[in-house]
């Protein structure tokens, strides 16, 4: 069985050293972010409000909106990061969350160790990540800098390695915050080809970008979030719709 169900999720997040009557004169004429609010007698944000989401089998749900209406946060809490202030979150199946390539990493371990780390923390068991060395290690490229230090790498080597040892997962959900594209023209060409199977694999995807023409070439559905709110799931062949409204 592979499924997403979300029933009223709720995520807030409290606000230290402020006062909340104060911080909402600042912000009255900001249009993205959470609500700002009191909450056991705390000022708090709230970052997702009576989200709802069915998806099963097939779905690939777009998840579009501008920066801070809270796509990232929805993502972590399909992930399993937060837990919900109110509501429930299940997931069922396998999950690759590409929401942070640097989550797991230890600049100053080997990289083959950061194999092991970042695999672990990709929810692979140390006998699965003995059986896919070999080919995350072929895919990265790396060769004998996989012996060295990861602080000798520079940017794009590290990236190469993360998301090598990210995408060699087999799951039946796929979480992402905006399409990955690492390294040269080259191995961008084989990344994007490793990602397009990654994703036809699974049995759902959920993306979240910008980019419309990606949300429109991936997405079967769509989902519009507007400071925490979220609109209904629409088919994707309304997306014009949904932004007009």
């Amino acid at each position: 069985m592979v499924a997403i169900s979300v029933q009223e999720l709720t995520l807030r997040f409290p606000v230290y050293g402020v006062d909340a009557k104060s911080l909402k004169k600042h912000v009255a004429r900001v249009t993205v972010g959470g609500r700002l609010g009191m909450h056991a007698h705390a000022t708090h944000v709230t970052a997702l409000s009576n989200i709802n989401l069915e998806l099963n089998a097939g779905d690939r749900l777009g998840l579009i909106g501008h920066n801070g209406s809270g796509k990232t946060t929805l993502l972590r809490a399909l992930s399993g990061a937060y837990e919900p202030n109110e509501g429930r979150v299940e997931v069922f199946g396998r999950i690759a969350s590409l929401l942070d390539l640097n989550l797991g990493i230890d600049p100053t371990a080997t990289g083959l160790d950061n194999i092991y780390l970042r695999g672990r923390v990709a929810g692979l068991s140390a006998r699965e990540i003995d059986g896919r060395i070999d080919e995350i290690s072929e895919f990265s490229g790396l060769g004998p800098f996989l012996a060295m230090p990861l602080k000798t790498y520079s940017a794009g080597m590290q990236a190469r390695l993360a998301f090598a040892v990210a995408t060699s997962v087999e799951a039946d959900v796929v979480l992402m915050d905006e399409w990955i594209a690492v390294g040269d023209e080259e191995f961008q060409t084989t990344a994007h080809a490793r990602l397009d199977d990654l994703i036809a694999r699974a049995g759902i995807l959920v993306l979240a970008s910008h980019n419309l023409e990606l949300i429109r070439g991936y997405c079967n559905k769509v989902m519009r979030l507007t400071g925490g709110v979220a609109s209904e799931v629409t088919d994707i062949r309304r997306l014009d719709d949904l932004l007009a409204a």
